[in-house]
């Protein structure tokens, strides 16, 4: 058994996820260790949980637009990694999904980027992950803080969350197309 799987088996055995493991779901995460990029969002959607593939999903679609790659590409684990702020789908809101459960994160996240270490940048997609990984370092909110992506590079990227329901936002905020997604495809590219 490789580490990766250790780890699963260790998420699933966790009382924290009794409920998912019970239900036969299993966490949803792909790593490796020769993983160059890594791709943390908030937690995986519905749909996603029901076919067992994260960003299996119109935002998946969308975000791989973003990045520049087929979905075979983005699958492959020997060059991004996903590692959601939860693995599992925490359930509906009354707007939206809920947020990833506290303390997930903090937990599970060292161990698996402790095995991963090629990993060049941290691609921070969405608030939660923001939140996490860049701690004080952030801006006064999201916008800003994707707006000034340059000063976390190498180490991180922010990005807005990829959803549908953010196509007004991006209307808004038009240097998000020209000046972020253009980096963060030659990011990519880089390190492919």
């Amino acid at each position: 058994m490789n580490v990766f799987e250790e780890i699963k088996q260790a998420i699933m055995a966790d009382p924290m996820n009794e409920a998912f493991t019970q239900r036969g779901v299993e966490p949803l995460f792909r790593a490796s260790k020769d993983a160059r990029i890594a791709l943390v969002s908030q937690a995986p959607g519905r749909k996603t949980e029901e076919t067992n593939l994260i960003w299996n999903d119109p935002s998946g679609d969308r975000l791989r637009k973003w990045m520049g790659l087929s979905r075979d590409v983005f699958y492959d684990t020997h060059s991004v990694a996903h590692v959601p702020m939860d693995f599992y789908y925490p359930g509906k809101a009354k707007s939206g999904d809920k947020p990833p459960r506290k303390g997930f994160a903090e937990k599970w996240h060292p161990l698996l980027m402790e095995e991963m270490p090629n990993i060049e940048t941290i691609i921070v997609v969405g608030g939660y992950a923001q939140k996490h990984y860049l701690g004080s370092r952030r801006e006064k909110n999201l916008t800003e803080t994707v707006r000034q992506f340059q000063q976390y590079l190498p180490d991180y990227l922010p990005l807005v969350h990829p959803s549908p329901l953010n196509t007004g936002w991006m209307k808004k905020n038009p240097w998000f197309e020209a000046e972020v997604i253009p980096v963060l495809q030659a990011l990519i590219q880089s390190n492919l």
